[in-house]
């Protein structure tokens, strides 16, 4: 199984900075953790706009990191509209999962 969030790719970005890693790290922790907590109200409202504009913007920023489980699940949720609440509440369970490993990796890496 590989890590949830491939670190040399981050370092693309970030020149391996471990300083500035651990900043995007904890700045994508919070993000992911507010848009996947918006989702499930979302789904709830039956809002395809703030659906598509919500898992779009957790795609990018998951894959800007380096979190490509993560930006799969999101895109694959991407395109579902939330009027269909099965179908939507799982790709938001799904979303919910790899999150979780994200945010346990950064748990990690931040206390390493």
């Amino acid at each position: 199984m590989s890590a949830a969030v491939d670190l040399a790719h981050l370092a693309r970005y970030t020149g391996g900075d471990a300083a500035l890693n651990a900043e995007i790290l904890r700045l994508f922790d919070s993000q992911a953790s507010e848009l996947v907590d918006k989702l499930q109200s979302i789904i709830d409202a039956r809002d395809a706009r703030e659906w598509k504009l919500a898992t779009h913007t957790l795609k990018g920023a998951a894959r800007g990191i380096g979190a490509f489980a993560l930006g799969d699940a999101a895109a694959a949720a991407e395109p579902i509209d939330p009027s269909d609440s099965r179908t939507a509440t799982a790709a938001l369970e799904t979303v919910q999962v790899r999150t979780g490993e994200v945010r346990l990796f950064i748990k990690a890496y931040l206390a390493a």
